[in-house]
């Protein structure tokens, strides 16, 4: 019997979906279904030179970096003796090529049930059968855990089989450690801003339609409209973490048709608004939906994807609005008792020390993923705060204090920005005195994270470095009590601080930075 150890559990891929029959007798053409597609770029390196860029893909790079296998040996699949190190393809396409089955696609709760009994089956493998079972064997079992990382409708898979009574058992549903998908459609698939409608069978179109999908993933009630929701599954909503694509440009299925029909603000197939899990943490990267800029094979997607899965600090920022000031002339117009409108546009990249090929999360204006505000969201008109202010959580990250290399802390670094998206005054654009691209905060955060030897107590140092060098003195952040559901439900033990953000022009915000522990359990 193999010793399985947290947090290398046994990962299960769910590729997404094929929507022809020869796209269907490719894809069960090949042993990995994706998950071993790597990419070679250009990039410019420290001299200035330029060089290709390696990424060898998220099953060899596993492998390399973690010591994870595949399951195949002599031609076929291992049937004992896994190493709990391994990764699994779940191969819900093979009924569907005829060399393998009757030709049939199953469907979303077909394949979902087919997964359960993977999971069941894995158990088996890797710690032994039930019957006849040793005091080892009955403690393994009972501990047992997977990982499910899928792309694209391979997310609806785990989502069927985490939310649906009907589908797995409630043991099967508690062996689920965490769930991570790339690029999954959780809000359905829109076609020039019109959901897949329900009657479009071909196929299996209407496995995108948020009517079929309520169904399929047990929401109740008749909300069809935001169907990316756990509903009542009882699953974790940290646990389940969201890659979204924003790069729509580099999609070039259907000869770029797909990407133009979906819009610009999307991955070229699902729609940057309609790729996550409402409360789950998430990460923006600015890769296609798939090919050779595709969100599987990309350096950014495999990094969230093993500090979320092995790491062991995850940290959320949530921004705190006190004063957004006007420009003098709009300030004027204000002071007059003219009505004035204007909105803002928050620019956030996250990248960890260290890292010179990628960042965690981006979400910039450039690639549609900004959060946008309305000032009238956030404060009334005579410049007080709103009472139903709802301030944005810019980012959900996790780290790995194993990768520090130089001190004591674990170290990451906050692109923060905010825009003026224009000002209206009496509902009239102002052009005349608009200056594009003028920020009303701009600056690079460096945070010093560190805790006590249980993993609890934290302390955090920050440093603005546009004008202080990152090495340099730092401030200690103060800790405060911020009464949020959304970072309780992501951070249930986490100790909170306050950074405070603020310009010459008079913006005034409090970055509420939460910090924990993670995979301590």
């Amino acid at each position: 019997m193999a010793k399985v150890t947290a947090p290398y559990y046994p990962i299960v891929y769910v590729r997404g979906y094929a929507m022809t029959q020869d796209a269907i007798v490719e894809t069960t053409s090949t042993p990995f279904m994706g998950f071993e597609a790597g990419s070679t770029k250009i990039r410019q390196a420290r001299d200035g030179s330029i060089r290709k860029f390696v990424f060898e893909s998220p099953l060899i790079r596993l492998m390399k970096d973690f010591n994870y296998r595949d399951i195949y040996e002599s031609g076929s699949e291992r049937m004992e003796k896994l190493s709990p190190r391994c990764v699994v393809i779940h191969r819900y396409y093979d009924p569907a090529d005829p060399a393998f089955g009757d030709g049939k696609a199953p469907s979303i709760v077909d394949a979902a049930k087919l997964l359960a009994a993977r999971i069941a089956e894995l158990r088996d493998l890797i710690c032994g059968k039930a019957e006849g079972a040793d005091k080892d064997t009955v403690e393994a079992r009972k501990t047992f855990k997977v990982y499910l990382v899928a792309h694209s409708m391979g997310g609806l898979i785990c989502r069927c089989l985490v939310q649906n009574p009907d589908v797995g058992t409630a043991e099967i549903k508690g062996m689920i450690d965490k769930v991570f998908t790339y690029a999954t459609p959780h809000n359905g698939i829109e076609m020039g801003g019109i959901n897949v409608p329900g009657f479009l069978s071909f196929n299996d179109m209407t496995n995108f339609n948020r009517k079929n999908m309520a169904d399929y993933l047990a929401i109740p009630g008749k909300k069809q409209e935001e169907v990316n929701t756990l509903g009542d599954s009882g699953f974790p909503i940290e646990r389940f973490f969201c890659v979204v694509g924003t790069n729509s440009r580099d999609y070039a299925v259907a000869h770029g048709l797909s990407s133009f029909a979906v819009g610009s603000m999307s991955d070229g197939l699902v729609r940057i608004a309609n790729a996550y899990v409402e409360g789950a943490p998430r990460a923006f990267v600015n890769r296609s939906h798939s090919g050779y800029f595709g969100i599987v094979n990309s350096e950014e997607g495999y990094q969230n994807l093993v500090r979320f899965l092995f790491g062991n600090v995850r940290a959320t920022g949530m921004l705190d609005f006190n004063t957004i000031p006007f420009p003098p002339d709009v300030e004027r117009a204000r002071k007059a008792g003219k009505k004035i409108d204007s909105s803002y546009y928050i620019e956030t990249t996250v990248a960890p020390r260290g890292a010179y090929t990628f960042d965690l999360t981006c979400r910039t204006q450039d690639n549609g993923s900004a959060v946008r505000r309305e000032y009238g969201e956030l404060f009334n008109s005579d410049g007080t705060k709103a009472a139903s202010a709802r301030s944005p959580v810019l980012f959900s990250v996790f780290l790995d204090t194993r990768n520090i290399l130089a001190g004591s802390e674990i170290a990451f670094s906050i692109d923060l920005a905010i825009a003026t998206a224009g000002y209206e005054i009496d509902d009239a654009l102002i052009f005349k005195t608009h200056i594009p691209g003028e920020y009303l905060f701009r600056d690079t955060l460096v945070l010093y994270a560190k805790s006590d030897a249980e993993g609890k107590n934290w302390t955090l140092r920050y440093v603005w470095s546009d004008g202080n060098w990152a090495s340099g003195p730092k401030n200690e952040a103060d800790k405060s009590d911020v009464d949020d559901n959304r970072i309780a439900a992501l951070h249930p033990d986490s100790d909170t601080f306050q950074v405070p953000v603020k310009s010459t022009k008079g913006f005034d915000a409090t970055l509420n930075i939460s910090v924990s522990s993670w995979n301590d359990a």
